[in-house]
C-alpha cells in the first residue's frame, strides 16, 4: 500500500475514531441526563407528599430536597462534561487532520525532490558528454583546420555518437567566430551548418571557459535550426590537442532533446491513481518558469512563483491546493541550475 493511501486511511480512521468516541460519550451523557431528570421528578413528588403529611413528613422533605439539589448538581456537571467532550474531540480531529496534511505535504515535497534528483543525475551525464566529446580527435582537428575533409569526417564522427546517444537532437562544432562548421545530422538539420551562433549566450560563455573541465548550460529554449524543438544546450570550448589548458579553437554545443526526456520524469512520479487527475508535476527553472509539466501545459510560457520562505524544500497551502517543492541539490560535479521540482495538487 502506498504512502499517500496509508495517510488517507489513517486520516479517515482517526476521524471515525473521534466521531465514535463522541457518539459513545454523548449516548452515556444522555442516559445520565435522563436518570437525573427522573430523579429530580421523584424528588419533587416526594416533596409534595411530604407537604401533605405535615409534621410527619418534614424529615422526608429534607431528604427529598437534598436529592433534588444533588440532581441539579449532576445535571450541571453532565452539561459541562458534554461540552468538554465535544471540544476535546473537535481538537483531536483538527489536530489529527493537521498531522495528516503535514505528512501529505512532506510526501509531495519528497516526490518533488525525487523528480529534480532524477533530472540532476541525467544532466550530470550531459555535462560529462560535452567535455568528453570536445576532446575527440575528429572534433579537435575540425576546429583546428576546418577543411572540407575535416568537416566531413567530424560530421561523420558526431553522427556515430548520435546513433548511440539517442537523447540528443544534434551536435554542433562552431569556430571561434561562431560559425557552425559541422553537425552530426546534416541531412536532417540542413540549416545548422553555416549558421552563426556568435550572439548566443551558450557560445559566448563556452568560449570564455578557463579550462577543459568547465562547461556551460543554456536556458531550456526552442532552437529554430532544430525544427523549433525545445532543447537543453550544453557547451564547452574545443581546445588544441584536446588538452585541458590548450588554446581555444572553437566550441562544441550539444542539444539535449528536452521535452520527451523531461516528460518521462514528470509523468513518472509515483502518485496514486486517484491523485493523478488532480495533480500537476512540474519542473521550474531558476526564474520559476515552467520547463516541464505532467499535463503538457505552460512549457516555457507559464511561471509559478513559489512561497519558499527561505527553505530549499517544503510545502504550503495555496487556497484549495497543496504545493510541495524541492530545490535542485546537484549531483557530483554538477551543481545544479537553481531548478525546482514541484507538485501542485488540488485538495
Amino acid at each position: 500500500m502506498a504512502g499517500d493511501e496509508k495517510m488517507s486511511m489513517a486520516g479517515t480512521d482517526l476521524f471515525e475514531l473521534s466521531r465514535g468516541v463522541l457518539d459513545v460519550a454523548s449516548k452515556k451523557v444522555t442516559l445520565i441526563e435522563d436518570i437525573t431528570r427522573r430523579t429530580k421528578m421523584l424528588a419533587m413528588n416526594a416533596l409534595i407528599e411530604a407537604a401533605r403529611a405535615g409534621d410527619a413528613g418534614r424529615g422526608f422533605a429534607v431528604v427529598a430536597n437534598e436529592v433534588s439539589e444533588i440532581s441539579t448538581q449532576v445535571n450541571s456537571i453532565t452539561k459541562e462534561l458534554r461540552s468538554e467532550i465535544v471540544a476535546r474531540v473537535d481538537h483531536l480531529t483538527t489536530t489529527g487532520s493537521a498531522m495528516v496534511q503535514e505528512m501529505h505535504g512532506k510526501r509531495l515535497a519528497d516526490l518533488s525532490l525525487n523528480m529534480i534528483e532524477i533530472i540532476d543525475r541525467n544532466l550530470y551525464e550531459r555535462s560529462c558528454d560535452v567535455r568528453w566529446w570536445a576532446t575527440d580527435s575528429a572534433v579537435v582537428d575540425c576546429a583546428a583546420d576546418p577543411t572540407e575533409d575535416a568537416r566531413r569526417h567530424a560530421a561523420h564522427r558526431l553522427g556515430v555518437i548520435l546513433e548511440s546517444y539517442t537523447v540528443y537532437l544534434d551536435l554542433w562544432i562552431a569556430d571561434r567566430n561562431g560559425e557552425v562548421i559541422a553537425n552530426g545530422r546534416p541531412d536532417r538539420y540542413r540549416q545548422a551548418r553555416g549558421a552563426n551562433v556568435a550572439n548566443e549566450a551558450w557560445f559566448r560563455q563556452a568560449l570564455a571557459t578557463s579550462n577543459g573541465g568547465e562547461f556551460i548550460v543554456g536556458d531550456v529554449a526552442r532552437n529554430g535550426s532544430l525544427d523549433d524543438r525545445v532543447v537543453a544546450t550544453y557547451a564547452t570550448a574545443i581546445r588544441r590537442d584536446g588538452e585541458a589548458n590548450g588554446e581555444v579553437l572553437g566550441v562544441l554545443g550539444i542539444f539535449f532533446d528536452w521535452e520527451p526526456q523531461a516528460a518521462a520524469v514528470v509523468q513518472g512520479v509515483r502518485l496514486e491513481e486517484h491523485e493523478r487527475e488532480r495533480s500537476r508535476c512540474l519542473l521550474l527553472d531558476a526564474r520559476h518558469r515552467v520547463i516541464a509539466s505532467s499535463d503538457g501545459r505552460g512549457i516555457l510560457t507559464e511561471s509559478l512563483p513559489l512561497r519558499r520562505g527561505g527553505g530549499v524544500m517544503g510545502h504550503y497551502l495555496d487556497g484549495g491546493r497543496v504545493v510541495g517543492y524541492a530545490l535542485t541539490p546537484g549531483y557530483e560535479t554538477y551543481k545544479g541550475l537553481g531548478w525546482y521540482g514541484v507538485i501542485v495538487q488540488e485538495r
